[in-house]
């Protein structure tokens, strides 16, 4: 979870359309976010379209998330809006969101390849029925509930066979044991 600390907004703008200076003044807040399965998938139900993607997003989308990731009740969405003049805070949540939450490591694959599949919120929530991962973890946040998943799934796959060479080796020595430890020549 994440708190985020909005200030009082207190700004004199120029509005090129009408010719005029304006000001902007409105009240701060301070805000928890979570960046989690749930708000992932109140995200993407509106943008239709998959946040975890190459793609940057615009500041209206970022923005947009936050408020979708926002478990503190009852914001007025005028602290959202004035989100756009305080690049450090989207910032702050942007180095939130790619954290990874977990002392988990993996090694790469040998191949190096990386799955070209477009991961959205219902292929997660089908990782999570597939490998009966509990739904209290969608509110975890999402790098870690991704974490959990791909943990899952290496624990669930059979044992990797070894080489020719390698299982001719272990079976020599499986021999040669047996041989010693009945004191025969084979």
């Amino acid at each position: 979870m994440l708190k985020l600390v909005i200030p009082d907004l207190n700004l004199e703008l120029y509005d090129e359309q009408r010719g005029v200076f304006v000001n902007l003044n409105s009240k701060g807040a301070t805000i928890q976010v979570e960046h989690s399965l749930v708000s992932l998938s109140k995200w993407e139900s509106k943008w239709e379209k998959p946040f975890l993607s190459k793609t940057e997003k615009t500041v209206e989308e970022t923005i947009d998330y936050v408020r979708c990731m926002t478990i503190t009740q009852n914001v007025n969405p005028e602290v959202y809006e004035n989100l756009k003049y305080y690049p450090d805070i989207i910032k702050k949540v942007n180095k939130y969101i790619e954290a990874p939450m977990t002392a988990t490591t993996f090694s790469e694959n040998k191949n190096g390849k990386k799955s070209r599949e477009i991961i959205t919120a219902e292929l997660i929530y089908y990782w999570m029925i597939a490998l009966n991962v509990p739904f209290d973890c969608q509110k975890w946040h999402l790098n870690r509930l991704l974490t959990l998943i791909r943990v899952c799934e290496i624990k669930n796959q059979p044992p990797k066979k070894g080489s020719k060479r390698a299982t001719a080796s272990k079976y020599a020595a499986l021999n040669a044991a047996r041989r010693q430890q009945l004191n025969t020549k084979g």
